[in-house]
């Protein structure tokens, strides 16, 4: 039964990710007004989408940009850089909703430098701009744009897209993160193939940061939680016996391997990125590290049950191993935070850990009733006089 449980557990965790209902893509986006475009691109950072349909002829560019703001009352942006390849310098559509009728607006941002943000007329031309608030909760600014002569004869754009918390008083807009999604929400747009390439750098270490991210909550983040079920709940049956021994272990040795993975790549991203520190994160990213190496010792250590030192092995072992479950944990929501990924992500860790915690209560009540059936049966047991006896005589000394 308690197998059962974990293993349906899993299947259900692999289920989320991978289910198409939950991962949205361009092509399966719909306007209110019937729109259609000629090319949709799913951007690849902070859940974007780009709809766009580009004629040489008059070389005007029809975009719709869809994305969600950090915070509710936020802003989103698309912005077009004639001349470089960051948001210093871009000419940018925002939008947001306003707090007075909670409709949607869109403004045009000349972002001279990231300390000089202003509404401004742009560069060229926009003789349409609209906005509006989607059913998930998301925005959308439509566009007709006059392309500059000079990028159109090049026949690709430098394109910066971003998401922001909120706007203040006056319309100034809220400063964004500056996470790894947020600086490297930037590429090239290809109007004639259209197509999008972004910075190769920029890709690679946000791969990086998956790899860190992906390791380190399958490792502290659910197969630490999981062996400690194991050990917990799983010994209890007399049938599993010594099967869970043999299961504890390989989940702890393997969520150590995978994690020392992580915990590298961690480091090898913190000497790359010089200026950015996440000393919480960090931190207890150090403290798991140092735990469970302490921790794999045990298996090594362990005296046997009847040693005198088993009763103190047994208060090391279980101490730091609630200490690893719980820091884990934690620090698996503090890279969420950092990372920033689809919402998807978070949700479907959150399901987990929530069905891991049903479920060990639910094993911590059998675990009980089969404890007290046990003590029942031997506190029920009937005096036998003859074989009592028998069992306290001492043998003769040969």
């Amino acid at each position: 039964m308690a197998t059962s449980l974990l293993a349906s557990l899993f299947f259900t965790f692999w289920a989320l990710l991978i289910s198409p209902a939950i991962s949205l893509t361009c092509s399966s986006q719909k306007f209110t007004k019937n729109q259609v475009y000629s090319n949709c691109l799913d951007l690849p950072s902070l859940a974007s989408y780009l709809h766009f349909t580009y004629d040489p002829s008059n070389t005007t560019l029809s975009v719709a940009f869809i994305s969600t703001p950090s915070k509710p009352g936020g802003w989103i942006s698309w912005a077009i850089n004639p001349n470089a390849t960051g948001m210093a310098g871009s000419q940018a559509l925002v939008a947001y909703k306003n707090s007075t009728t909670g409709v949607a607006v869109v403004h045009t941002f000349d972002i001279s430098s990231y300390s000089s943000i202003v509404p401004k007329d742009l560069s060229f031309e926009v003789p349409d701009k609209t906005a509006e608030t989607r059913s998930d909760g998301s925005l959308a600014i439509f566009a007709t744009i006059k392309v500059p002569a000079n990028l159109a004869a090049k026949g690709t754009i430098n394109q910066v897209w971003q998401v922001g918390p909120g706007v203040g008083e006056g319309g100034m807009l809220e400063r964004h993160d500056f996470a790894a999604a947020n600086l490297h929400s930037k590429g090239t747009l290809d109007l004639k193939n259209g197509q999008s390439s972004t910075n190769s750098g920029g890709d690679t270490t946000v791969k990086k940061k998956n790899i860190h991210g992906i390791l380190n909550t399958v490792s502290w983040g659910i197969l630490f939680p999981l062996g400690a079920m194991i050990a917990r709940y799983i010994r209890s049956f007399e049938s599993a016996d010594p099967a869970w021994f043999y299961l504890h272990v390989f989940c702890q040795i393997s969520a150590y391997a995978i994690g020392v993975a992580g915990w590298g790549t961690g480091l090898k991203l913190g000497s790359e990125s010089s200026g950015i520190t996440y000393s919480g994160h960090r931190c207890i990213g150090i403290a798991l590290f140092v735990l469970a190496t302490v921790q794999i010792f045990a298996l090594f250590l362990r005296p046997k049950k009847d040693h005198k030192l088993r009763f103190y092995w047994n208060i090391y072992h279980h101490s730091f191993g609630y200490a690893i479950l719980v820091l884990g944990i934690i620090n698996v929501f503090k890279g969420f935070n950092i990372l920033k990924p689809e919402h998807k992500w978070k949700s479907a860790y959150m399901i987990v850990i929530i069905a891991m915690g049903g479920i060990s209560l639910l094993l911590e009540a059998i675990t009980w009733i089969l404890v007290l059936k046990r003590k029942s049966r031997k506190s029920t047991k009937p005096y036998d006089g003859y074989n009592n006896a028998q069992s306290n005589q001492q043998p003769l000394a040969m």
